[in-house]
């Protein structure tokens, strides 16, 4: 099935660099990594943590005393794009504005309430109002009710990939007219559970540092007036595979990558700028010099500013690239890939055409 591409107008972000999309835009064109600050005990208690982020104090107290740390970035998120300008549907009007999160949910808020089954006098005195924080839509759903988005709602799974299939997911959304327009993006957050459980589940070397956050797109779909007057970046090529052992992923990778340079008509040549997911070298970076050569374009390291952002880690990297090509005329019209890959077995690219800076 051919698939129209859709068009990035808008976005937002809560990061290790601060509140906001200016906050991110300024900490990456400094290229200095977020600071890092001490979390709680953990294998490596370094984290690169929203800086005085909480829950209470951007949302309000009604409604987030239960509320988890993922969740409410998404939330705080979201609500950045979210508006006025998203009514719920009307007949005649088409869908109602929609959003696909890209996410895990939170590892501390699952293990914190099986532990309380397991410590409690019996396994049922646990705390009712922490159950939703425990499934993994939680954070998706939460983010439909406090902003009124009455179009499709769904959670994707995928770890460091997960950015990437929220955004094929929207698209596919759109391109079967069960949506127009769409937010996606991808949460996580930092807790001494999750470093835990990487250092024990082997997901990725101790030495990385853990980041957090929120990144959301608003996706319009192809020759829409939005999409005319404020696109930033048109998505015209995704591609998807996935590997058993690390052996595989430079050929599975690099196969994708050819796939989506064949689907939009381009060549390597016809790549201005590259936001690896893993910039420190390894089996990505062998398959996109495969792809390159000695030639490559400029590349972002997002994750060395903000650390392993994990399931927001991809969107976060689509971010650094619209914010690289605001101010480099010499991007306008030129493909940027954004490439993601998960121990979990999962990996992905997209290719952007980046529109002119307005």
């Amino acid at each position: 099935m051919r698939i129209a591409n859709p068009v990035i107008t808008a976005w937002s972000a809560i990061s290790p660099f601060g509140f906001g999309a200016e906050a991110f835009r300024t900490g990456l064109r400094a290229g200095v990594p977020a600071p890092t600050s001490a979390a709680e005990p953990a294998p490596d208690a370094r984290g690169r943590l929203v800086p005085d982020f909480d829950a209470r104090t951007v949302l309000g107290k009604k409604g987030t005393r239960s509320m988890d740390r993922v969740t409410a970035l998404s939330v705080a998120a979201v609500g950045e794009l979210a508006g006025p300008q998203d009514p719920p549907a009307t007949p005649g009007e088409g869908p109602a504005t929609g959003l696909v999160l890209g996410t895990s949910g939170s590892v501390r808020s699952t293990m914190d309430f099986t532990r309380s089954s397991i410590d409690g006098d019996r396994p049922f005195y646990v705390d009712p109002a922490q159950f939703p924080n425990t499934v993994m839509n939680c954070a998706a759903g939460q983010c439909a009710i406090w902003h009124g988005l009455k179009g499709p709602n769904a959670t994707i799974a995928g770890g460091n990939a997960a950015g990437l299939l929220a955004l094929n997911y929207a698209r596919r959304l759109q391109a079967g007219g069960r949506a127009g327009t769409l937010l996606c993006g991808g949460a996580e957050e930092y807790s001494a559970a999750r470093a835990w459980l990487r250092h024990h589940g082997g997901d990725g070397p101790d030495s990385a540092v853990l980041g957090e956050g929120a990144a959301v797109l608003r996706l319009e779909p192809s020759g829409s007036e939005a999409a005319e007057r404020d696109g930033l970046a048109e998505v015209v090529a995704m591609e998807f595979g996935v590997h058993q052992d690390t052996g595989e992923i430079r050929s599975v990778l690099l196969s994708c990558l050819r796939r989506a340079l064949d689907t939009a008509g381009a060549r390597p040549g016809d790549i201005g700028l590259v936001a690896p997911g893993d910039p420190a070298g390894g089996a990505e970076q062998a398959a996109l010099a495969d792809l390159l050569g000695t030639g490559s374009p400029a590349r972002i390291d997002c994750a060395g500013l903000i650390g392993d952002a994990a399931a927001a880690a991809a969107a976060f990297q689509v971010l650094a690239v619209l914010v690289t090509a605001e101010h480099d005329p010499a991007l306008a019209n030129r493909l940027a890939l954004v490439t993601a890959v998960d121990s979990s077995g999962a990996l992905g690219c997209a290719l952007l055409r980046l529109r002119p800076a307005r």
